[in-house]
């Protein structure tokens, strides 16, 4: 049941909650809110819901991000960019992933194809050709990351979740379980594709657990077989989009990329293509998303055009609505 009053007023709060950690940040680091140019809030999402979940085709692709950039931007007195995902529905796209501009504009090279993967909460990849063409740019999410592995660590064992993968390392994969979570429709949509929690959550784990009679199964197993779950929906995607021959490196961001037994498995599964931490390309990991979104705001305000029209119809757009102090 959705408590409409909440959510209401969650708007603002979360707004103005940010706008203290803005502050706050820059107490700490001893800056000047007049040195900063722009605030990014990407804002806290309460629901995603592409086309392929809500299956209408009277409603549109949706998502709905609260934090409202006008509370942002009055307090703390600087110019706020938030809501940027809108623009990309309204342009035709899911909302998600919105990396690839980021990606595109940091991190091209003429020395090699390179793959640029997330692991947040949900897993998703750029893919930036050598060539530098935009137009053979293309981004997608692949499944879960860490949202399910931290779920069950909230649910069964006890802790928020699996530090170094530690307990999945320890554990050996239900492949039964792992085929049944593999059999979601989500996994056979083609390209480009968004998901979230919405669908990759435990009521989705518990599930596929019944189907397989797996409801005992021992907690370093499970996270063993969603670490094996996670590598595979990674590495099937890489393997059925990223185009062949080229020298190719898959740089690793997001809290996943602090987790030595899922990135094991993910190197596995892409044989010859090494797997290194995207700090070796300047930026660390749990840094990138954050840097991301500085980048897509500092666009709306100051890039005379939009840097970017991609593969599958990415849409060469600025994304962001903008707040201002006064």
């Amino acid at each position: 049941v959705i408590d409409f009053q909440l959510l209401c007023t969650l708007n603002p709060y979360i707004g103005s909650l940010h706008a203290g950690y803005v502050l706050d940040t820059l107490a700490g680091w001893k800056i000047r809110r007049e040195e900063i140019d722009l605030v990014a809030s990407h804002g806290q999402t309460v629901f995603h819901a592409p086309r392929s979940r809500h299956s209408s085709d009277f409603y549109p692709d949706a998502t709905l991000q609260i934090g409202d950039g006008d509370h942002i931007a009055v307090r703390t007195g600087i110019i706020t960019v938030s809501d940027f995902r809108q623009k990309h529905i309204a342009a035709g796209g899911e909302g998600a992933p919105l990396a690839v501009y980021g990606d595109f504009l940091l991190f091209s090279s003429p020395a090699e194809d390179r793959i640029l993967l997330n692991l947040g909460g949900i897993a998703n990849f750029t893919y930036l050709p050598a060539s530098l063409d935009p137009a053979e740019v293309f981004t997608t999410d692949t499944g879960p990351a860490n949202t399910l592995m931290d779920a069950y660590c909230r649910s069964y064992a006890g802790r928020p979740y699996d530090h170094d993968g530690a307990l999945a390392a320890r554990g050996t994969p239900n492949f039964p379980l792992l085929q049944r979570l593999l059999e979601d429709d989500f996994f056979r949509q083609p390209i480009p594709k968004s998901t979230g929690p919405e669908l990759f959550n435990m009521q989705y784990l518990e599930k596929a657990q019944q189907d397989t009679d797996t409801r005992d199964i021992a907690p370093e197993d499970m996270l063993a077989t969603l670490a094996h779950l996670t590598a595979r929906s990674v590495t099937e995607a890489i393997a059925g989009s990223v185009p062949a021959g080229n020298k190719k490196t898959l740089y690793v961001s997001g809290g996943g990329a602090n987790n030595p037994f899922l990135c094991s498995l993910i190197q596995d599964g892409l044989g010859k293509i090494p797997l290194e931490p995207v700090s070796r390309l300047g930026i660390p990991a749990d840094a990138k998303e954050a840097v991301l979104f500085a980048v897509l705001a500092n666009e709306a305000v100051a890039a005379p055009v939009p840097a970017l029209q991609g593969k599958y119809g990415v849409p060469a757009i600025s994304l962001g609505k903008i707040s201002f102090p006064g």
